[in-house]
């Protein structure tokens, strides 16, 4: 009998031990959880107010797309580009690790990794307001391969920025030759896969080459 009691505290005693854990954990990044929740929540209703769709023209629900010429592109959870906005969190948190680095013993003190992830929040936030507006979107349709993209969909970028989210905290906990070896297995994998990736998203809205976008057309 007193092994019964025993084992019922033991199973009842599990679920307590996750709630305490979660809680604990909830309350150790609470700063990090509740910026990215903002962050997301600004986004979505910034992007709902302008008239984008939450799920894109079809209005389904989608994991994953890994069709770039379809019209399902930019539209679902995650696709070919989501290695390129983890890849933004990656830089980012090496470009703000280069200014800390920098600033005086004093400063450093005082700009903690917390706000840097606030801070590389705010700017890939900000780049999906701009990347879904009517001046980038048509210079998407011009200027690259995206003939047909009309923009993304909410739950896509707000999905964006959580990939940058992910590749912020794996530079954050990861050594260096890591990242740079994560870089590159998805750069070349892109430019293999789809024959595009971020350097060539980069370069072709900066410095369009007609060259470099017949050669990728030829991929379709």
């Amino acid at each position: 009998m007193a092994s019964t009691i025993t084992s019922n505290n033991k199973w009842y005693n599990v679920p307590m031990k996750i709630i305490y854990s979660s809680w604990s954990f909830i309350k150790k990044y609470r700063f990090i959880i509740l910026s990215a929740i903002i962050v997301f929540a600004f986004v979505g209703l910034v992007e709902y107010l302008s008239g984008r769709s939450p799920l894109g023209p079809d209005g389904y629900f989608g994991w994953w797309d890994n069709n770039i010429w379809g019209n399902e592109t930019s539209q679902r959870v995650a696709d070919v580009y989501s290695f390129s906005h983890i890849i933004h969190g990656m830089l980012f948190y090496g470009f703000l690790y280069f200014i800390w680095s920098k600033l005086p013993k004093r400063l450093q003190d005082k700009f903690p990794r917390k706000w840097w992830f606030l801070i590389a929040l705010l700017i890939e936030g900000g780049w999906e307001l701009l990347e879904n507006s009517p001046i980038i979107i048509d210079r998407y349709r011009s200027a690259t391969i995206a003939l047909g993209y009309t923009g993304d969909s909410i739950l896509n970028s707000v999905c964006d920025v959580g990939m940058m989210a992910l590749g912020f905290l794996i530079a954050r906990f990861s050594k260096v030759w890591v990242v740079i070896v994560l870089i590159v297995v998805f750069e070349l994998g892109a430019l293999w896969w789809v024959r595009d990736n971020l350097t060539l998203n980069v370069l072709q809205l900066v410095y369009p080459s007609q060259t470099i976008k017949e050669w990728q057309a030829e991929g379709h």
